[in-house]
């Protein structure tokens, strides 16, 4: 198995664990981003209160509306992602040697360099799950609600009262139907340009992780033993630092993506339809100022840095366990 392989897997399997973890965090943060709602603005909900409003009024089901199809794109994303950048990566270790071969450079992968190599990969992992996304977003800002039928037209039961009805569950296939009737085909792929500027996100977070982690293995190489070994809150530590500086950096953008890839209100106030990525942004200063840009933001800290903090971990452990695995079974095949 190769080491691109190795890596996509584990880095799926991160996903996977990470996404169960913090999924109702998502799902309240979406929200958070998308509403326009003028009165929701004037309360301000924390991130619990708004937890705590969405099990009241819909449910707890609806804190993992949307996990099916975000599952799938986590594995997906994180597979796609973590293939490329190992073979990224690997192509710029051979450059780096080549060129300290030559007398340049140390032989080690540079900060640009790593810059690259995820930029790259990123730009992958978003041309080809782009539309598993949309149709997490629909779900995740779908609200639930119940209509109440007027009494005039109530079924009457045996103490003639009137009756509710829910609305037919939300489920994939009607996002799914409602992005296509909405946009057609390339509605699936809503929200591209700013989703492909996020790439950022994980290329300055795989930059800082890379660098920190370069800094604490050069560290442990100098003590007595000579060991250069991480461990596994280390890692832990390290994704979460690593994250929370691309999320400050990147979030304005992640709010744009959010509103462009929710279901458009057409034929309501003009500013709750964007055309485009200028569209959003334009009205949304226009409208709502620059605090419209960080909406939510707090709740994306917490949930993107523990999301990324257990998945470096467990991807990390999930290689070194695969590896280890793979050279025992080499070992035992070899004849005595």
């Amino acid at each position: 198995m190769s080491d691109a392989l190795i890596n996509g897997l584990a880095g799926a399997g991160g996903g996977i664990i990470a996404q169960l973890i913090t999924y109702p965090l998502q799902t309240v943060n979406t929200r958070q981003q998308t509403d326009r709602d003028p009165e929701k603005e004037k309360k301000k909900l924390g991130t619990l209160e708004h937890m705590c409003q969405v099990v009241k009024h819909e449910g707890w089901e609806r804190l993992y509306g949307g996990l099916t199809p975000s599952l799938v794109g986590t594995a997906a994303s994180q597979g796609v992602y973590y293939y490329f950048y190992q073979i990224f990566r690997n192509k710029a270790e051979d450059i780096a040697l080549e060129r300290r071969k030559r007398g340049i450079g140390d032989g080690s992968v540079g900060m640009f360099s790593s810059l690259v190599v995820a930029a790259l990969s990123g730009c992958a992992n978003v041309l080809l799950t782009n539309p598993i996304w949309v149709v997490v977003t629909r779900m995740q800002t779908h609200t639930k609600a119940s209509k109440k039928v007027q009494p005039s037209q109530a079924i009457r039961t045996h103490e003639e009262m009137p009756v509710a009805f829910e609305p037919p569950p939300y489920g994939t296939s009607h996002a799914v139907q409602e992005v296509y009737d909405e946009a057609g085909f390339w509605g699936f792929w809503k929200g591209v340009i700013p989703t492909l500027i996020m790439v950022s996100n994980p290329s300055i977070q795989f930059m800082l992780y890379e660098t920190l982690l370069k800094k604490v293995k050069q560290r442990r190489a100098l003590n007595k033993n000579g060991s250069n070994a991480v461990t596994a809150l280390e890692i832990f530590l390290l994704g979460a630092v690593a994250k929370l500086g691309a999320t400050v950096v990147t979030y304005p953008v992640l709010v744009v993506k959010s509103r462009l890839q929710a279901k458009q209100r057409i034929g309501m106030d003009k500013r709750h339809h964007y055309k485009g990525t200028m569209d959003a942004i334009m009205k949304m200063i226009q409208y709502e100022g620059l605090s419209g840009f960080y909406k939510g933001m707090s709740t994306k800290i917490v949930q993107s840095v523990l999301a990324a903090a257990v998945l470096f971990m467990v991807k990390e452990e999930l290689v070194k366990g695969t590896r280890l695995l793979l050279g025992k079974n080499a070992a035992a095949s070899r004849p005595p």
